[in-house]
């Protein structure tokens, strides 16, 4: 059988913490596809969720029974990416380990320390600007720099729904994620000079393992199809989007939400 053909490739994924998570699918879906993998986590905030932290050590293992290569290697790397000079150090070690990284997969966010207008304070807002909006350009900087131009170049980021409508209780969320919709376009103008496409991907409602039978029962009628989105459904479009077919597509940002209905009102 002949190799995958994007073997050898390096992916840097970031939030790949849990198997229910998006992160997760992402990474399992790259390790299929021959990819080399450099992943990131942040225990403490899973552990401050009602959801808690999987056993990473458990995680990598299962990470690495998907690759289809004995030669393929995942590295993974603990850090808070809202640290000073935490985004530049990622990259810098997925550089030591692989010698060149060829996609970039900013999965991670802050939740939770949020509020409505009348409850927000500065530290709300700079806490999801810091995690969400500002490490994942400097993730994309540090990757630009260190790209050399070879075919395979991606840059895939991770925004919401707020675009298209309310996310209440959520407002500094809602504008670290609009921050990166809004910056899509700049960037894959820039990084195309150097042979990096440049998407943003709202996953929509995904049932991650936060979500209550009574959360449940409320969403999903708003659902075309009437189930949840799950992990490997936008992870599904970013493996596209990062393999040589997705090479003609930059500068987007997509919603992959399976027809989902803000205005829908649920079923009685």
């Amino acid at each position: 059988m002949s190799a995958p053909p994007l073997m050898g490739r390096v992916a840097l994924v970031t939030g790949v913490s849990r198997r229910q998570g998006i992160g997760f699918a992402i990474a399992s879906r790259l390790a299929a596809r021959g990819f080399e993998l450099f992943v990131t986590h942040h225990r403490p905030h899973d552990e401050d969720q009602p959801w808690g932290g999987d056993d990473l050590e458990v995680l990598m293992e299962e990470l690495r029974a998907q690759c289809v290569d004995p030669g393929q290697r995942v590295v993974d790397m603990g850090v808070d990416l809202a640290e000073d000079g935490a985004p530049e150090a990622v990259v810098g070690q997925a550089v030591g380990e692989f010698g060149h990284v060829d996609v970039l997969v900013c999965n991670h966010a802050r939740s939770g320390g949020d509020g409505v207008i009348g409850d927000l304070t500065a530290e709300m807002l700079d806490a999801h600007w810091a995690v969400n909006a500002r490490s994942s350009i400097l993730l994309v900087q540090s990757f630009a720099a260190q790209h050399d131009g070879r075919p395979g170049g991606r840059v895939v980021l991770m925004t919401s729904g707020q675009g298209l409508g309310p996310m209440p209780g959520e407002v500094a969320y809602a504008a670290s994620k609009a921050a990166l919709a809004g910056v899509t376009m700049t960037l894959a103008d820039q990084l195309a000079d150097v042979g990096i496409t440049v998407n943003t991907i709202n996953p929509g409602p995904v049932d991650t393992g936060y979500m209550t039978p009574e959360m449940m029962a409320h969403v999903a009628p708003m659902f075309p199809f009437g189930r949840m989105g799950a992990p490997d459904d936008p992870a599904r479009l970013i493996e596209w989007l990062v393999s040589d077919e997705g090479q003609w597509m930059t500068g987007q940002v997509l919603n992959t939400e399976g027809g989902f209905a803000r205005w829908r009102p649920p079923s009685s």
